[in-house]
């Protein structure tokens, strides 16, 4: 048996009588569960380009409903490549129809923004769910 101080903030301070070995080992345990039930955030980045057909369009806005509905965020960009620079009103409509689509699903946690040669948005899930 050893004497342990379990709180030195407090006064007087509290100690207590107990097995050292068995101590540390609940406080471990302790710590790792509380380590198992952090949520972690994660970012999934759905990649399009200006003359994304609709059929990939489709394909990639069910992917990112998914990620969303697994509780990750989603980072949606729309490279420009060549001469797409000059048609940026064509990549943000896309982008904009984008949004539109998930908005049923998830909020808009940054809004557009252009960024070198892509232009950039940010969904988080709507409402918070519990990963599996």
């Amino acid at each position: 048996m050893d004497l342990v101080e379990i709180a030195p903030q407090a006064t007087p301070p509290v100690c207590k009588i107990i097995d050292y070995g068995k101590f540390s080992y609940e406080l471990q345990k302790k710590e790792k569960l509380q380590k198992k039930k952090q949520q972690v955030s994660v970012l999934k980045e759905i990649r399009l380009h200006p003359n994304t057909d609709t059929h990939d369009f489709d394909f990639k806005a069910r992917h990112a409903i998914n990620f969303i509905e697994d509780g990750d965020k989603v980072k949606v960009s729309v490279i420009f490549k060549g001469r797409e620079l000059a048609y940026t009103e064509i990549g943000e409509t896309l982008l904009k129809k984008f949004l539109e689509r998930l908005s049923d699903v998830a909020k808009i946690e940054q809004e557009p923004k252009f960024e070198g040669r892509a232009m950039h948005a940010i969904l988080a899930p709507a409402k918070s769910k519990k990963k599996k």
